[in-house]
């Protein structure tokens, strides 16, 4: 059976830099370590495996956050329903798709856009489904030539 997990580690501080803390940094890298398909987000990181595979990477991801400075760990576990575990092929390029189509729409690369259109070319992603998979959301800042963090701000930002 496949798991979720999404953990999230406190104390909340002020980015600096756009730098997460050193205890969400050390759990994100206890997970890659362990060899999740780990999402890294501003508010929590998401990993996706088996279920033995990440109960038994689970303990070392929290030792890390503590080492880090965390002085809480929150956890949520799902059991993901078969119709929600990704396919373990093909999904790349399917991504590789995505991205070509909305470059080709906004006329250009994606790097070279100007932010107002990233901004954009990160609202197509999210309606035609890139971000439901796995990995997206680093492939998706490489094209932009933004951060992580950046996507994740594009993803949350209300339009006004």
């Amino acid at each position: 059976m496949d798991l979720e997990a999404e953990f999230t580690t406190e104390p909340f501080l002020a980015e600096r830099h756009g730098e997460p803390p050193e205890h969400a940094t050390r759990a994100k890298q206890a997970a890659l370590d362990a060899g999740l398909d780990t999402t890294f987000g501003p508010l929590g990181t998401t990993v996706r495996a088996e279920d033995e595979i990440l109960l038994a990477a689970l303990p070392e991801i929290v030792r890390a956050a503590m080492r880090g400075g965390a002085t809480r760990v929150t956890l949520r576990l799902n059991v993901l329903p078969a119709q929600e575990v990704p396919a373990r092929h093909g999904l790349a390029s399917a991504l590789e798709q995505l991205l070509g189509e909305v470059a080709a729409e906004l006329g250009g690369d994606l790097a070279d856009l100007t932010r107002a259109d990233k901004q954009r070319a990160v609202r197509l992603l999210e309606e035609r489904g890139a971000f439901s998979l796995r990995k997206s959301v680093p492939a998706v800042a490489e094209a932009l030539g933004v951060t992580r963090f950046t996507v994740y701000n594009y993803l949350n930002r209300e339009d006004t």
